[in-house]
């Protein structure tokens, strides 16, 4: 088993696994304890023994046992409703994931997760570091927060949950928990879109799952606009990857990608499914966002795109679902229609919003804008503090290739 093939499989199934404990148990928390210990022997013994013939069924198995050993104190009233399953061993006990088998339970835990005792802020945490498996930082990356935040949000909900006797409660219906459920879902497919470290710009893996979790929501909701929203707005975000980066892996800017390497099919599919959703109902901030997309999709070049459109569509937006990463995308649309200066002064505003300190985007929004407008010396420092700030190193090089290509090197050492 190589590593690749054993983390997709351990991502793919843990949703599932966790499903079946929370189902058998009702202890959201002990079980998703149980699971990860089931999922570090996995890592263990998997790429020594061999992958199980039924690696749901190992795992189910395996947590079980975790989560029995882990409440000896209750081992009689377990016994009394676990007796066959725990004498008969490996065959019984995978019983519980075998009506998983031909159903995906990842929407169905996702939603468990999101408790109702929490702040819908604290519901996409949790859901997003237990079930959909994010780390720490990742989170911080896409809520502009730092990682300590995170760290004390996902113990605030544990210790709420506590005092609900650790129970999770199922929803009364899909649409209960669905704002959650959509939201942790988007800041997934965010997270893998534009990785906050490492050496690469993309983590297609995180992608296509959040993608196939949004296909199956709007499946089983296909009359919630929003759903269509999402998945849209995925599609063609998605449909832009193959042009996002060079051979080498260096980041190019939408202005300068090939469109002819745009995947046609994924925009098409947006594109519909945007279309038909925005007429029928309410329009909300995913839906909006998918026309924005739309736009950039069908047009042939950067100069020939219908800015005054997505200007007004984020103008919606930005009442709609404000955020700073609106402003900062609305803000190159206004630069496009309106100039350098009307951008620069909606941008002003943020430059003392707590949301964006530590965050490299705005002065990498800035820079391109304040070079347009001649202003020469503030784009290099913003460029250069762009640079110290990311830790994306594709993003990095990028930021260090614009500052070279105004004359002065990375490192501040003077004119090239």
């Amino acid at each position: 088993m190589t590593p690749a093939v054993g983390e997709d499989m351990l991502r793919r199934e843990t949703p599932h696994v966790l499903a079946a404990l929370v189902r058998r148990y009702g202890d959201f928390a002990a079980c998703e304890d149980a699971v990860q210990e089931a999922l570090v022997d996995a890592s263990r013994q998997w790429p020594a023994d061999g992958v199980p013939a039924k690696p749901r069924g190992w795992l189910v198995r395996v947590a079980s046992r975790r989560y029995l050993d882990g409440h000896r104190q209750d081992i009689a009233r377990l016994r009394r409703e676990h007796r066959v399953a725990l004498l008969d061993g490996v065959d019984r006990v995978t019983d519980p994931a075998a009506p998983l088998e031909d159903h995906d339970a990842s929407l169905e835990v996702l939603t468990y997760c999101c408790h109702p005792a929490l702040t819908i802020e604290s519901q996409v945490t949790l859901a997003l570091r237990t079930v959909l498996g994010l780390s720490t930082k990742q989170i911080a990356a896409v809520y502009l927060i730092p990682s300590a935040t995170v760290g004390q949000r996902i113990s605030r909900a544990k210790a709420t949950i506590d005092l609900q006797h650790r129970r999770f409660p199922p929803p009364a219906t899909r649409q209960e928990r669905l704002p959650a459920v959509m939201h942790a879902l988007y800041l997934m497919y965010t997270a893998g879109h534009s990785r906050s470290v490492g050496g690469h710009l993309l983590d297609v893996d995180v992608t296509t799952e959040a993608i196939r979790l949004a296909r199956l929501l709007h499946n089983e909701l296909p009359e919630e606009t929003e759903t269509a929203g999402l998945l849209a707005l995925m599609l063609l975000s998605e449909a832009r990857r193959p042009a996002r980066t060079t051979p080498d892996g260096d980041l190019v800017p939408l202005r300068d990608q090939d469109r002819g390497r745009w995947d046609r099919t994924g925009v098409a599919e947006g594109v519909v499914l945007i279309e038909a959703a925005l007429p029928t109902g309410p329009v909300g901030p995913y839906q909006l966002q998918a026309a924005i997309s739309a736009v950039h999709a069908e047009a042939p070049t950067w100069e020939r795109t219908d800015w005054p459109q997505i200007a007004a569509l984020y103008a919606m937006l930005a009442r709609s679902a404000p955020s700073p990463a609106v402003m900062l995308n609305y803000a190159v649309a206004i630069n496009e229609v309106h100039g350098p200066a009307r951008a620069l002064r909606m941008l002003e505003p943020l430059l003392n919003d707590p949301r964006l300190r530590g965050s490299h985007r705005l002065y990498a929004v800035r820079a391109p804008i304040l070079e347009a407008f001649g202003r020469r010396d503030e784009a290099l420092a913003d460029y250069r503090t762009a640079a110290r700030l990311c830790t994306n190193i594709p993003e990095q090089r990028f930021l260090n290739a614009r500052i070279e290509a105004l004359g002065i090197e990375p490192d501040g050492a003077g004119p090239a």
